[in-house]
């Protein structure tokens, strides 16, 4: 298994990530998630379309609260591409989520049970088996063309740059 070390940090304190770096032009992996109704969901799931995965530690947080809500904001207007939120928080918290916030135009999955997305993207943090932030945009062909990982995990990432990805897959 491979470990990075200092990759990104958390409220200024280096943690480790696993699995391999994801990056542009690689063939973006599969993966087993949770949705929030508790069916299976992986990338195959949304084969043949252009894919944002937003990736946040846990949804109860301010960061990762607007981060899932700007992107659900923008996936109202960019119809022609699925939104997914992954992060390893419960199914039944994301259920709770989505219905308090009226998250509807986005897919919120768990990484929960295997931490499949965290390893095979490399955003799982050892120390605290929570997801790094981050966002990857993968094509119609499953090929990624868009990786963020968010240095300091309680900042936002850059929506605009990783809007404009998918604008240009569109």
């Amino acid at each position: 298994m491979v470990k990075r070390a200092g990759s990104v940090t958390m409220k200024g304190n280096e943690v480790t990530l696993l699995g391999e770096e994801i990056k542009v032009g690689d063939k973006a992996p599969d993966f087993e998630a949770t949705t929030k109704e508790l069916k299976a969901f992986g990338l195959k799931d949304l084969k043949g379309k252009v894919k944002l995965i937003s990736v946040v530690p846990s949804i109860d947080t301010g960061v990762c609260d607007l981060q899932t809500l700007t992107f659900n904001e923008e996936a109202a207007k960019l119809t022609d591409a699925v939104f997914v939120t992954i992060s390893m928080d419960l199914p039944f918290a994301l259920n709770r989520y989505c219905s308090a916030k009226g998250i509807e135009n986005i897919i919120t999955v768990s990484d929960h049970r295997s931490a499949s997305f965290g390893l095979n993207y490399g955003y799982l943090i050892e120390e605290l088996r929570l997801l790094a932030r981050g966002i990857v945009v993968v094509d119609k062909d499953d090929n990624v063309t868009y990786v963020e990982y968010v240095k300091e995990i309680a900042t936002h990432p850059d929506y605009d740059k990783a809007l404009e990805a998918v604008k240009q897959l569109l």
